[in-house]
């Protein structure tokens, strides 16, 4: 048995197509979606990451801000800036690049961004939706993780799924997400003992642990849906360079159902629904604008869409 490939860029790309046709009819009534991307200090990775945001943007018809600050930059300023970006009705959405410089408190930051512009889904109010059930924006990874396995046919009611990595940004988020759909979840971290003991048990198997070749083939149950959401770059061996996930995908292909690679899996569904969430802001600001109540749309923040 060999995996099906789970392709992020294929549906990366269709769903971008639609995005364009949404676009199209925002600027129909006068709105342009626009996303604000900061990026403080001058981490070659971040610059990588911030650069494809850009470019997404520019391909969706998505207007972009990029504001860059130098590494020592106060986070005062940085508050500011952020404060300047949630009073500006052609900003949408507003996205803080991590990791910040060491000065720099990322929480403090991240609740500081509009939870109407948090496209991010990072801030508290859009976590703490996910614990109800309902939230404004999504987490990016999480969200196009969800549409991967959507693409399986795979209804994950009553299914075990194992979630090795235990992260705000995705461990965390996507575990609640799986709830919401009547999973059964085990979330696995670095101090969990026997990590095998879980990983063989999961019908679907998420990996988000940031260490290349973690799960092998023996730790993974025949015929399950692995998604791999590590992104590492080996730094030494013939192989130095290569861009791998958490899973040996060669190994783990000829015992899964289905999988992701790395790269072309869950990397460019994150950016992707980045420009969902983004698009979702700018609708809701047109519905708002359209209301005969104002209040009608400011009251009922936690609703989707």
């Amino acid at each position: 048995m060999t995996a099906q490939i789970i392709d992020g860029k294929a549906l990366s790309k269709q769903l971008r197509v639609g995005f364009r046709e949404r676009v199209d009819h925002l600027a129909d009534q006068g709105v342009q979606p626009g996303l604000a991307v900061i990026l403080v200090g001058d981490n070659p990775a971040s610059r990588v990451y911030v650069g494809n945001k850009i470019k997404a943007c520019e391909e969706c018809g998505v207007r972009s801000f990029h504001i860059a600050l130098p590494a020592d930059t106060p986070q005062a300023e940085v508050l500011a800036t952020i404060a300047r970006l949630n009073a500006d009705p052609a900003v949408h959405g507003i996205l803080i690049q991590l990791p910040l410089p060491p000065h720099i408190e990322p929480r403090a930051v991240l609740e500081a961004i509009s939870v109407h512009k948090d496209v991010d889904g990072f801030h508290l109010y859009n976590v703490g939706g996910l614990v109800v059930g309902n939230t404004i924006f999504p987490p990016c990874t999480p969200y196009g993780v969800q549409l991967l396995l959507d693409t399986t046919g795979t209804d994950v009611a009553g299914k075990n799924v194992v979630v090795v990595g235990a992260s705000n940004i995705v461990g965390k988020p996507m575990a609640l997400m799986l709830l919401q759909r009547e999973a059964t979840v085990t979330i696995c971290h670095a101090k969990t003992r026997d990590l095998a003991q879980h990983t063989i048990l999961a019908d679907i198997l998420i990996v988000a642990a940031g260490k290349p070749g973690l799960i092998v083939p023996q730790m993974v149950k025949q015929g399950a849906i692995v998604i791999d959401v590590g992104i590492n770059r080996l730094t030494d061996g013939p192989n130095a360079g290569k861009i791998v996930g958490d899973v040996d995908f060669d190994g783990v292909k000829e015992k899964a159902s289905w999988i992701t690679p790395v790269p072309g899996g869950v990397g460019p569904m994150t950016v992707t629904m980045l420009i969902e969430n983004t698009l979702r802001s700018a609708e809701r600001t047109l519905r708002m604008r359209q209301a005969d109540d104002f209040q009608e749309w400011e009251a009922p923040i936690l609703k989707n869409g």
